[in-house]
Order: structure tokens, then C-alpha cells, then sequence
């Protein structure tokens, strides 16, 4: 259950300015997945995965690999053919598999995450930016996958593969992404935030507390919303976590307003 998970600091509002510190950290961990990956010299075999139900091929060094915790138990045998260096991903898709493996090699996927000086803030690459200008307008936020209808947010499917893949990583980077798109319709989030609650664990809540608080933050967007109205009459976990969230919300208002003058609500 999602029990007062989500505090003060997840609730709508401004977001906090980072710290100097945690700043010059975050940079110092980019600019080592930027370099080649530890230990490796791009020499160890190469293995070949079919990815997805038309058996797409990609090719990749196996210890780079294996810094998932995932495909370094299938390079030591436990789903590897014995002489062939191939590993079967049927269930996946390959475009989210070309973002892991792309991160695996360079410590990011497209579109990349960038430190702009000037804003002291962060942004994504051409990704964001109007076809006129060279960047693909907003056709990089979202992936289409077999089973689901409609689009969903490419950064939380790559959450959710990191989860399985083991890359701690790769998840604080795609959580980061997520909040830096706009204009995403109602629906696609929506959806994307229940394929979030079906592919992770409920022990890992910060993907769904992202959820939560982007939907109380825009509240008056969501509640003119049909889509919104038929979501909640459908039910499940999401809306429950939502209640809770919205009570935790109100209740922090609440003492805040209360400060020296005991009233309640």
C-alpha cells in the first residue's frame, strides 16, 4: 500500500534547486558513462541478441554487456547458447533495447541529457527542439509497443527495462528525462503511469510518486479531462496511491496554514 510515500518534498510545487554538490556529482557520473566502459577495451567477443517478435539483431561487446547484472548471468551460460554467443529477447521491443544499449556504451540515449550553464538547469538535445530548427519535435517522448493501445512515454518503458536489466543508473536517468517533456496528452500519461504501476515492483515507488505528483500539479488539467473521468471509473491501484497522495497533500497545506494558529480542516 502506498502509505504517506508521498511527503512534502514529492508534492506539486516548485522543484528545489539542487545543491552545488549534488550538481557537480551529477555531472562527474555523466562524464564517466560518457567514457569507455570500465575495464573494457571494446576486445572481449561479441554477442549477438534477437530482440522482439520479428527477431531484430543487434551485436555488442559481452563485457560491456555485462555491466547489467541481467545479461551477465546470460554471457556466463544461463540463457547463452553454448557456441553460438546469442541471447534471445522475444518479449522485447527493439527500439527501447537500442536506448539500453546505447547508454551502455555511451552513459545516455538519445535524446541526451544536457546541463545548460546559462539556466543552470537541465534540458534535453535537439530531441525537444521544432523539425525547422533540426530536432524531431516531440516524436522522441513517446514509443508505441505490441499489446498496448496507444502511444506510452519512452522514458518510463526504459524505467521499467532498467528496472529488470538492473541498471540503477539508466533508471535515475530516465526518471530525470521525464519530467523535462511537455505537451503530452492527458491520455499518454495516463496510460504510460499504469504501465508504470504493472512493471514495477511495489517496492520501487519514485517512478509512480513521479506519476502522482505531475497529476496533482496539474490538477485542473486533469480534472476537465473525459479520458481522466473513465481512467478513474476503471479503478485500480494508480487511483488509490492518487487518494492517498492528494490526502498527504492537503494534510501538508494544512500544517503549514496552521503554524501558529491550531485550526483544522
Amino acid at each position: 500500500m502506498f502509505v504517506r510515500s508521498f511527503s512534502s518534498k514529492d508534492r506539486a510545487g516548485k522543484a528545489a534547486r539542487p545543491r552545488k554538490s549534488h550538481r557537480d556529482k551529477a555531472k562527474l557520473r555523466l562524464h564517466k558513462l560518457e567514457s569507455p566502459p570500465l575495464g573494457s577495451t571494446l576486445t572481449s567477443p561479441i554477442v549477438t541478441i534477437t530482440v522482439g517478435r520479428e527477431q531484430r539483431l543487434f551485436a555488442a561487446h559481452e563485457d560491456v554487456l555485462s555491466l547489467s547484472p541481467f545479461f551477465a548471468a546470460a554471457c556466463r551460460g544461463q540463457f547463452l547458447e553454448a557456441h553460438s554467443k546469442r541471447i534471445e529477447l522475444p518479449d522485447e521491443e527493439p527500439e527501447i533495447f537500442s536506448c539500453v544499449l546505447e547508454y551502455l556504451y555511451k552513459g545516455d540515449y538519445y535524446p541526451r541529457l544536457l546541463h545548460n550553464k546559462r539556466a543552470n538547469s537541465w534540458e534535453l538535445e535537439d530531441g525537444q527542439a521544432p523539425p525547422e530548427n533540426g530536432g524531431r519535435g516531440g516524436a522522441g517522448s513517446t514509443t508505441h509497443l505490441s499489446g498496448v493501445d496507444g502511444p506510452l512515454l519512452k522514458d518510463t518503458v526504459v524505467y521499467c527495462v532498467a528496472d529488470k536489466y538492473g541498471l540503477d543508473e539508466l533508471k535515475r536517468l530516465s526518471l530525470r528525462k521525464q519530467g523535462l517533456h511537455s505537451g503530452i496528452e492527458v491520455a499518454t500519461i495516463l496510460r504510460s503511469a499504469r504501465y508504470a504501476y504493472d512493471n514495477t515492483p511495489d517496492t520501487d515507488s519514485r517512478l509512480r510518486a513521479h506519476y502522482l505528483a505531475l497529476i496533482i500539479r496539474c490538477r485542473k488539467t486533469f480534472k476537465r479531462s473525459g479520458t481522466m473521468q473513465l481512467e478513474m471509473e476503471v479503478g485500480g491501484k494508480l487511483f488509490f496511491d492518487l487518494f492517498v497522495a492528494m490526502c498527504n497533500h492537503v494534510d501538508d497545506i494544512v500544517d503549514i496554514s496552521n503554524k501558529g494558529s491550531p485550526r483544522t480542516i
